[in-house]
């Protein structure tokens, strides 16, 4: 169900004081791929996936994009939506399924 548009406006609200308060000048945060990210993980696997996922994505991005000054906001863009499809998919697989579902022998790692 997607969220009321008051609870939309706090939550920008919310995510533009944070993001200040983490110094994270002229963030773009797509709201609703996260918030989509995050029901479908909770749906797919418990409710508590869903903020442990949405840390992941964003951290793996990050790391893509590169830190400070060297990433710019584009690449951050690319960076959050190709972390977030991996994390969509791996939620198709439901909690036992996907491509790490037997460790780190199947992955790229």
């Amino acid at each position: 169900m997607p969220a009321a548009d008051d609870e939309l406006q706090v939550l920008d609200e919310w995510s533009q004081r944070l993001a200040q308060a983490l110094q994270l000048l002229d963030l773009e945060l797509d709201q609703e791929l996260l918030l989509a990210l995050a029901r479908k993980s909770a749906d797919s696997v418990i409710h508590a996936a869903a903020p442990v996922t949405t840390f992941l994505v964003g951290y793996a991005a990050g790391l893509e994009a590169g830190t400070g000054s060297a990433g710019s906001q584009a690449s951050s863009r690319v960076a959050i939506r190709k972390a977030a499809e991996v994390a969509f998919q791996l939620c198709d697989q439901g909690a036992d399924g996907g491509p790490a579902s037997k460790g780190w022998a199947d992955t790229a790692q």
